[in-house]
């Protein structure tokens, strides 16, 4: 059995949800999380978990929300978090992808957003994008665990997310052919790895470039069992313990 620790499931971006949930179960996924993370994607969110029993959620404002999210937002988040369902605080962090014109908004909500985390105890699920030192520093602050979420960064930042109690989320990039990620999974092992999709974004090879799903999960644990040179179901085993004591599920 897996477990796809993140992904995006809406309508917008899928004609059919209840197909995408058969499918998934078609492929040995026996949960998923969705990451609710704008206004819009946490209330659609909410609503699926509530319809399926396999749909688990993380809430919280990606950084791309800064312009429109308000402290009137942030109670209300604090609230949802107590859902039923709602197994951690994300995905949360910084984007300095596009430029760094709203950094200090970015770092506020950022820092407000793990103040909650810190208050609830829950796990929080990290975005950061071209902006690893800043990631780092601010989460030293707090007392916090988490998943660090579409890890691509080098092995000496996985040893750092690591040595603060961070698992790292692995998904499709890890089977692109110029990925050098297969050096972090050597390095930090399965103990500290959990599986994520990110669907319908980054689907792994032989899909790369179409839209993603949690029914490819199995592919991205083939490519680590090959690069670590176990069974399938070892990596299957070993990164569903890993979710369930992450997000305490059952």
């Amino acid at each position: 059995m897996f477990i796809d620790t993140h992904c995006h499931l809406s309508r917008e971006d899928y004609d059919d949800i209840d197909l995408v949930i058969k499918e998934n179960r078609e492929s040995n996924i026996s949960k998923i999380i969705i990451s609710g993370c704008s206004k819009d994607s946490i209330f659609e969110s909410i609503e699926l978990s509530r319809r399926y029993e396999e749909v688990y959620l993380t809430l919280g404002y990606h950084p791309s929300e800064v312009d429109v999210v308000t402290d009137e937002d942030l109670v209300e988040l604090e609230n949802l978090l107590k859902l039923d369902k709602v197994v951690g605080l994300g995905e949360i962090g910084l984007d300095y992808y596009y430029g760094k014109d709203n950094k200090n908004e970015q770092i506020e909500l950022f820092r407000k957003q793990l103040v909650i985390a810190e208050k609830l105890d829950i796990p929080v699920v990290i975005h950061s994008r071209d902006a690893v030192e800043d990631t780092i520093n601010i989460l030293k602050e707090f007392d916090l665990t988490g998943v660090i979420h579409c890890f691509s960064g080098s092995v000496e930042t996985a040893k750092i997310y690591t040595s603060m109690g961070y698992m790292l989320g692995i998904g499709g990039v890890v089977t692109f052919k110029n990925s050098n990620l297969y050096k972090v999974v050597e390095s930090v092992g399965l103990k500290n790895i959990v599986l994520e999709t990110d669907s319908p974004y980054l689907a792994p090879t032989p899909f790369r470039g179409e839209k993603n799903s949690s029914k490819y999960i199995p592919l991205i644990a083939d490519k680590i069992a090959d690069i670590l040179g176990v069974n399938v179901e070892e990596v299957g085993l070993e990164t569903t313990n890993n979710a369930c004591s992450m997000f305490d599920l059952d």
